[in-house]
């Protein structure tokens, strides 16, 4: 079990990772040196904040891809659940599977949620802008799902 770490911060190098997407292809952060990544952890596949999410960043891919930017997602979910919640909706990046929450873990989005008044540990919905050198260029505690795309673009406009 991945011990719990602190959230990276703003001009953190981002912890390395590695594991296998929905089609069983690696994928590990090394990959996407050279370029924007946007590394999004999410609680469940198929659950409606996670699907407004994820279909908000499809919906952005053109202007996000214009960018520079790659998207991969996170989430406990195993292999086949993530190819049906792609395939169901058309997503057109990665989704890293981590059913024993060690990368989760790793960048700080796994702990003590409060919703409704009722605590809980889980996931926490986290996106992190990783930068061409492998960089936290911004962290994204609480995106809104329905205008993620809309955050992010106005972040790297903001610069």
């Amino acid at each position: 079990m991945a011990e719990q770490l602190s959230m990276p911060e703003v001009g953190d190098r981002a912890p390395s990772f590695s594991g296998k997407d929905q089609s069983g292809n690696p994928v590990k952060l090394a990959d996407f040196k050279g370029q924007k990544l946007v590394l999004y952890f999410y609680p469940k596949d198929d659950t409606p904040g996670c699907t407004k999410q994820a279909c908000n960043l499809r919906d952005g891919q053109a202007e996000l891809r214009k960018r520079g930017i790659a998207v991969v997602g996170v989430s406990k979910d195993d292999a086949a659940t993530h190819r049906k919640f792609a395939d169901k909706y058309d997503l057109p990046f990665q989704l890293l599977v981590d059913e024993d929450l060690a990368v989760t873990k790793r960048y700080g989005a796994y702990g003590e949620k409060n919703m409704y008044g009722r605590k809980s540990m889980g996931v926490k919905r986290t996106t992190f802008l990783i930068d061409e050198q492998g960089v936290v260029s911004h962290v994204f505690k609480r995106p809104k799902t329905a205008q993620h795309t809309q955050e992010i673009v106005s972040k790297l406009d903001a610069g």
